[in-house]
């Protein structure tokens, strides 16, 4: 019977793998954004805090506000930025071939060939983002059930909670509830700090960029910022396209480039990541990049969204269930989950 109903389990899952992944993804959003309801609750205004559901519409209202702001504001610019891209980009490139042939042992390293392709994949890369814009659209539907699903768990998620603790025995309730809160913690500081890294990139890079007159500039600083989310790779495989980009012009346009980004990882790595991310996942850049893979081979742009907060919750778990500490480290980290539980 066990076995079947195993079986008539995982069928359903299957049958329903669509409506899971919206749950999960609700799910998991309206845990790391609970923290900014708290504070807002926290606020005191002439003796006044608002409620929870006042919190949770103050919330969401500025992430619309914001959102509204980004998709009649920055969408149009974006999408006629690829237009001109892929327009363009045939004919600038055979004026970018001729300067690289002017290089020191241009022609041992196969500009021409290295330029076609190069041309081949780019053309490729802006007519699939022009062409899968519509199926992006298509998406809205299920980021608004989302949407309305994170909200009923920000209300409601507690008692869901408190349902699941009282599945297990007494004695290991206290444990896994301080590790949730560990793990919560974590995804809320890393997301949250990543998405204030993101959109200080984005408009640094949209700004300078446009200052120094780079073409598209609206669409490779969008670039930039979304692309920070990878560890390292990201900045480098962004900063180059846009140097190229820049290169089309003249070579004192790609210098600008790449002086600016010197620059700025100094910033980010100095003064920015240490005051934003003062909470973090432990997670290694190999572990968010793998990461991030997973998630989007399994469930595309959702499954993105909420992989690197998954693998931290992983992480979290393991290290308190799997990994085997020596008696002084079990012992500062449960110390450290005690003033963490004590905190929330």
């Amino acid at each position: 019977m066990f076995f079947f109903a195993v079986l008539i389990a995982l069928g359903l899952a299957w049958k329903l793998l669509n409506v899971l992944e919206l749950v999960y993804l609700s799910a998991l959003f309206a845990v790391v954004l609970m923290p900014v309801v708290q504070r807002i609750q926290k606020l005191s205004i002439r003796g006044w805090s608002p409620s929870r559901p006042i919190a949770i519409a103050l919330l969401l209202g500025t992430v619309l506000i914001g959102l509204t702001l980004f998709l009649v504001v920055g969408l149009p610019p974006v999408v006629r930025d690829i237009q001109h891209f892929a327009n363009d980009l045939p004919q600038r490139a055979p004026a970018l071939i001729a300067k690289l042939k002017k290089l020191p042992l241009a022609d041992k390293l196969g500009v021409d060939s290295l330029a076609q392709r190069s041309e081949d994949l780019l053309s490729s890369v802006a007519s699939y983002l022009l062409a899968s814009l519509p199926l992006w659209v298509g998406r809205i539907l299920d980021l608004l059930t989302a949407f309305v699903l994170c909200i009923y768990f920000m209300l409601e998620g507690e008692y869901a909670y408190f349902y699941f603790l009282s599945l297990f025995q007494a004695n290991e309730r206290a444990r896994l509830a301080r590790t949730l809160i560990t793990a919560e913690h974590r995804m809320s500081g890393w997301l949250l700090g990543q998405a204030s890294l993101m959109l200080i990139l984005g408009v640094v890079s949209t700004t300078v960029f446009g200052i120094l007159h780079v073409r598209y500039f609206v669409l490779l600083g969008v670039l930039m910022g979304l692309f920070n989310i990878i560890p390292v790779a990201g900045g480098v495989i962004t900063i180059l396209m846009v140097a190229g980009v820049a290169a089309l012009d003249s070579w004192s346009k790609m210098l600008g480039v790449f002086i600016f980004y010197a620059i700025y990882v100094q910033l980010e790595n100095g003064f920015l990541t240490p005051r934003i991310m003062k909470t973090s996942v432990n997670l290694m850049g190999l572990s968010v990049l793998v990461a991030l893979l997973a998630g989007t081979a399994l469930a595309g742009i959702p499954g993105a969204l909420v992989s690197v907060p998954t693998a931290a919750l992983i992480a979290v778990l393991m290290d308190e269930y799997f990994v085997k500490a020596d008696g002084e480290q079990m012992a500062r980290e449960a110390e450290a989950n005690e003033k963490t539980a004590a905190k929330a």
